[in-house]
């Protein structure tokens, strides 16, 4: 399996940015799929963006053209850029990662980082 860790969060005014970056223990090129999700306060987690082993990506409606996730497979390292935020997007950030081993799928979370967006 993998091990995730994320980093980058903080308190930002609204309009600011903040950039988001999940660390895999193991090789990325090995992960079928990677994404960042976020969970707010008395709400259920939900998606910010997908990205496939090949890259391509498929974001939420409500951050499409304000966040853009990439890969750096040197560093076994994803990340999220997030401008323009709102404070909406204030919630604890998770990475997710998908793996397959032997025919079985694994999911695995990071730890979660908290990202907070005054007014």
């Amino acid at each position: 399996q993998v091990t995730l860790v994320e980093s980058g969060g903080g308190l930002v005014q609204a309009g600011g940015s903040l950039r988001l970056s999940c660390a895999a223990s193991r090789s990325i090129f090995s992960i079928r799929a990677m994404g960042w999700y976020r969970q707010a306060p008395g709400k259920q987690r939900e998606m910010v963006v997908s990205i496939s082993s090949g890259g391509s990506t498929n974001y939420e409606d409500s951050v499409k053209g304000r966040f853009t996730a990439s890969r750096d497979n040197a560093k076994n390292t994803v990340f999220l850029q997030m401008n323009s935020l709102k404070p909406e997007d204030t919630a604890v950030y998770y990475c997710n990662a998908i793996t397959v081993i032997a025919g079985v799928e694994y999911e695995t979370w990071g730890q979660g980082t908290q990202v907070t967006v005054s007014s």
